[in-house]
Parts: C-alpha cells; structure tokens; sequence
C-alpha cells in the first residue's frame, strides 16, 4: 500500500532516536517523548486550500522538525507515519 497526501498534507516517517541517560540506560521509544524530527516520504500537490493559493515548498527525503502534537498518525505495513500540514513543519535539517 502507498500513501498519497491531498492538498498541503505531508507524510513522515518519524526518525527514532535511541536515547541513554546520563547513567546508561537505553530509554525505550514508550518512554519517550514523541520525537519531532522526522523524514518527508510523500507531498501533496498544494493548490487552493481553504481560499488561499498553497505552493509545496518541502520535498520527498527532506529531514524536517514538525509540531510535536501535529498531525494523524497511520499505521500502515507495520510502519507508523504522521500525515501534517505543510504549516505544521517548523524547521528543514541541513546536513
């Protein structure tokens, strides 16, 4: 199966990050907060939403910070995704 986002709707894939505390111990992602960096896997066509003319600025493979509480998350082939708004990203990562 394959998500194809409508309007200015974006799909992530969250990037998991193994955390270890101060004294070693490995955090599980359940007790972790919801990671915010996450990876672009599919973009919208944009167009007009809501009355206002959207142009898609993000891309496919882009690694970006979004709103923590943003967004739906689907599960889909055992992978969970996060479908947002393109307002909700905050931030692109630069290598």
């Amino acid at each position: 199966m394959k998500l194809i986002p409508l309007a200015d709707r974006v799909v992530l894939k969250t990037l998991e990050a193994e955390v270890t505390t101060a004294s070693g111990i490995v955090l599980t992602a359940s007790a972790q907060e919801k990671p915010q960096q996450a990876e672009i896997v599919a973009v919208g066509p944009g167009g007009n939403v809501d009355g206002k003319e959207i142009e898609m600025i993000v891309k496919v493979g882009q690694k970006v910070i979004c709103s923590k509480y943003a967004g739906t998350e689907v599960k889909l082939d055992g992978t969970t995704y996060v479908i947002v708004r393109q307002s909700d990203i905050q931030a692109v990562v630069e290598d």
